[in-house]
């Protein structure tokens, strides 16, 4: 387990593309949900259309050794609530100091009034070939994908 006030550095895995690293401060650890907290890790801004990431915005990110998902609390500089990004990956895993999420291409966005629920990326998911590499682990993302949107729906992201 992770400690709380510690940092931990965040790895997501996303072969074939590069991995993405970045700092973060653990909230809290259970031994099942880690909580973490990071700056926006990105270019100084970036644009999705959707919503717009930005420097100084916090991401309050919750994974799960035991879900195929993770969730994002995404609030501005200001503090006010953006909205929640959700990945679809394989359970989280702790590894020499750092925190693993295996990404699997799936996404969901829920604004912060409810009013815009999205979701993102099933093109790349379908390209990855996942389906075809390991057919129990693509049906556990479409299974966890529609678990988000059920969750995002009745307001209970977290």
């Amino acid at each position: 387990m992770l400690t709380p006030g510690s940092e931990v550095t965040v790895r997501l895995l996303k072969a074939p593309r590069p991995d993405v690293t970045y700092p973060a401060v653990v909230l809290t650890d259970d031994g099942t949900q880690l909580v973490v907290r990071a700056p926006w890790a990105g270019a100084a801004s970036r644009d999705f259309g959707f919503v717009r990431f930005e420097r100084g915005d916090v991401f309050t990110e919750h994974y799960w050794r035991d879900r195929w998902y993770s969730i994002k609390e995404v609030r501005g500089a200001d503090g006010a609530l953006k909205g929640w990004y959700c990945d679809v990956t394989r359970p989280a895993r702790v590894e020499t100091g750092e925190l693993l999420v295996t990404d699997l291409d799936l996404d969901l966005w829920r604004s912060a009034d409810g009013a815009t629920i999205l979701r993102l990326d099933e093109d790349e998911f379908a390209a990855s070939g996942l389906a075809e590499r390991d057919p129990e682990a693509a049906a556990r993302a479409r299974r966890a994908l529609d678990e988000l949107e059920e969750l995002a729906r009745a307001g209970q992201l977290l």
